[in-house]
């Protein structure tokens, strides 16, 4: 008996994604998105320090299990991106496992991490650019910092609403220097202390590694940024995954490159690697090289302000998604008809997140004490975030029946160990600000979330939007 012929769903007019600038992008400036959001040359100078607070001479291996978390989150999040091209990163992937309630908190999560590490990346920039001036004896107050940070806010601006590919041109140059300068840095460094197989055995025993993993986990931040131009991207289900591990396993080389120069260069100073505020800038002072702290203020800058404009794209693409899906304004979803670009999203977005810093300064926090802040603030979004859609993957592979054995495993490994960096995260965070903080965000989500319910419950569960192929796609008309 022959069976009925098959009636396929009819196409769409035009894709939900339609504006943006899609498949544009080569693969070497996806990956750059996130390379730079990572920021791995900041990270190479400051997070094997705070990790050795906590490791001690085990640091080396707590970085060594920070990667390997890292490119299980990024294999979690390569279930969705080989499959489906979303401008909303986490957050629209997420929907697609755990529904429209998990992806809004991812959403939210999202919109804290992305917000607060641009604004934290601008400060940072401004932070070492004031440091590069001091060392040249410039003494600069809080008023030409603010003015710095201003300045790179404006530029940031303009590029990520001038286009994509120029957004990624920036991106790209920016952070090849930076990783250059930091490997001319961190290479005339290891030259100099040479082989030692000391740091190979941890003074703190199993707990001294476990302790540092959060903090060395903290510096992969970011490294999913690629996530959010799978519109954008030239063949998005092979270089958006791609692009994601490969942040991740290039960043955990450089960052164990980075804390076996420091732990071997700085173990014979009293508190070791742990007990020095400049670890970097006091190490090549020891070698005889204090000219390395000029390229190293100059290399976390530019890292800092490249971080700043991939982590702001990414910010803004949530938003369109939002703006589109109606759980945020419509007019965040729209796009400039010569650009490409989500602008509305853009001119909201990237001036709050530039001047903010500068009132925190303005009012009298210290330039340092805002930036740690921030980024403490916008780690806790990312780890929310992380969670969220690893556990969402086994049950989208589940529900579209393609789950196996390896990536349950993923998942079962990768969630409980995020769910306790979270939890202890937050613990250790108690003082200061950050109960506060916290508290602010999840009450704000909860007050969305309910007005979402009440109001818009169709435009809640539209969540998940992504590319869908059009009619324009296969009939050759205009993208």
């Amino acid at each position: 008996m022959p069976l009925p012929p098959r009636v396929l769903p009819p196409l769409r007019r035009e894709s939900p994604m339609s504006g943006l600038d899609r498949r544009n992008l080569g693969p070497l400036q996806v990956f750059a998105q996130s390379i730079s959001a990572a920021a791995p040359s900041a990270a190479m100078a400051a997070a094997p320090a705070v990790a050795a607070a906590a490791a001690g001479s085990g640091v080396l291996w707590s970085f060594v299990v920070a990667t390997v978390l890292a490119l299980l989150i990024g294999l979690g999040i390569g279930q969705f991106t080989r499959r489906m091209a979303a401008a909303g990163s986490l957050y629209s992937l997420t929907a697609k496992g755990l529904g429209a309630v998990a992806a809004f908190a991812c959403g939210c999560a999202l919109l804290v991490g992305y917000g607060l590490l641009t604004t934290a990346a601008l400060t940072g920039s401004g932070v070492y650019l004031q440091d590069l001036l001091g060392r040249a004896g410039i003494e600069v107050g809080w008023g030409l910092v603010a003015g710095i940070v201003l300045v790179l806010g404006a530029l940031a601006t303009v590029c990520v609403l001038r286009g994509v590919r120029l957004s990624a041109q920036v991106v790209l140059v920016t952070e090849a220097v930076s990783i250059t300068l930091m490997l001319v840095v961190f290479g005339l460094l290891l030259v100099r202390v040479g082989p030692d197989l000391a740091p190979a055995a941890p003074d703190r025993g199993v707990a001294g590694i476990a302790a540092g993993v959060l903090p060395a986990l903290g510096a992969f931040i970011g490294f999913e940024a690629a996530a959010s131009f799978g519109v954008e991207a030239r063949r998005p289900f092979r270089t958006v995954p791609r692009a994601v591990q490969g942040t991740a396993a290039l960043c955990g080389v450089l960052y164990l490159v980075a804390a076996y120069t420091q732990v071997v260069g700085l173990g014979r100073l009293p508190g070791g690697l742990a007990g020095q505020p400049e670890p970097v800038s006091t190490l090549a002072a020891l070698q005889r090289l204090p000219w390395l702290s000029y390229l190293l203020d100059l290399g976390i800058a530019a890292s800092f302000f490249a971080c700043a404009l991939a982590t702001g794209s990414a910010l803004v693409r949530v938003l369109l998604s939002m703006g589109r899906e109606g759980v945020l304004p419509a007019a965040l979803g729209r796009t400039h008809p010569r650009y490409r670009t989500p602008h509305v999203a853009i001119l909201v977005a990237l001036p709050l997140a530039t001047l903010l810093p500068v009132v925190l300064v303005a009012t009298g926090t210290s330039t340092s004490s805002a930036f740690v802040t921030l980024l403490n603030a916008a780690v806790f979004g990312y780890l929310v975030a992380y969670l969220l859609v690893c556990v969402a993957a086994p049950v989208f592979l589940h529900r579209i029946g393609e789950l196996t054995r390896g990536a349950l495993a993923a998942a079962a490994i990768t969630a409980p160990a995020l769910l306790a960096a979270l939890v202890v995260f937050t613990l250790d965070n108690l003082g200061g600000p950050y109960p506060a903080l916290f508290g602010a965000f999840v009450l704000a989500g909860l007050a969305w979330l309910g007005w979402l319910r009440a109001r818009r419950p169709a435009q809640l569960a539209r969540i998940g939007i992504y590319d869908e192929t059009s009619e324009a796609d296969l009939l050759g008309g205009e993208r």
